[in-house]
């Protein structure tokens, strides 16, 4: 029973794995649809988020079954809930990567003036990266992977602060409709790579049984509000 128990567990493990792979593919083609006007890749992000919310309902059906049917405890009982808290957040930057998407062939006009887009070419290439690193901390978690994961996220904060210190000046020269479009892409940005961190500290924590500290707090999935989370 235990080693059935057990195999259980490293298929969740497996789910979460495909989920974070799925996620940063979808970003990468948010990407391309974003700062390349790349309009194929719409649709080729439109068919991994499908994936991705499949894999999300696979692995809620299976950690319901593996807490009722084996009522674990102690790490193991961690380790599920942390599955469940996981992929929640994997299907939510899975989310982000199509609001981006979404956003750029709304308005490709007004997607980011030129002066703006090394910033967001800088931004969207350390959300890759982390999701990414991501990945190894699911496969092989380390105290190393999430403090990179923070950092780069703190550099990601750094670039929206920038972002929305431009967008908010009196000067501001490039009128409403960009200006809204620039703080939505980047918000999305924002929040993709807080929630690539809440994952590895939850990660972290089916392992040790205690969250590394980090300035990021775990984000709900949604707002009370509806707003951006």
């Amino acid at each position: 029973m235990r080693d059935r128990f057990h195999g259980q567990l490293s298929v969740l493990g497996e789910l979460l794995s495909n989920m974070c792979g799925m996620a940063c593919e979808e970003l990468r083609l948010a990407n391309r649809v974003f700062l390349d006007r790349d309009a194929e890749a719409a649709a080729e992000l439109a068919a991994v988020e499908a994936k991705l919310n499949a894999a999300r309902t696979t692995c809620d059906q299976t950690a319901q079954k593996l807490l009722a049917l084996q009522a674990p405890v102690a790490r193991d009982l961690r380790t599920v809930l942390a599955a469940v808290y996981c992929a929640d957040r994997l299907e939510r930057m899975g989310d982000l990567a199509q609001h981006i998407a979404d956003q750029a062939a709304r308005a490709p006009e007004f997607a980011v003036p030129d002066a703006l887009a090394g910033r967001f070419g800088e931004m969207a290439g350390l959300a890759c990266s982390m999701a990414e690193d991501l990945g190894a901390a699911i496969e092989g978690p380390t105290a190393e992977v999430f403090h990179s994961l923070a950092q780069s996220d703190q550099r990601v904060d750094a670039l929206y602060e920038e972002l929305m210190t431009l967008v908010t000046e009196p000067d501001w020269p490039h009128g409403i409709a960009p200006a809204i479009s620039v703080a939505l892409l980047a918000r999305f940005y924002e929040r993709f790579a807080d929630q690539a961190v809440s994952v590895a500290r939850r990660v972290d924590f089916a392992l040790t049984g205690e969250l590394p500290e980090s300035s990021v707090r775990d984000v709900p999935a949604e707002s009370p509000t509806g707003a951006i989370p």
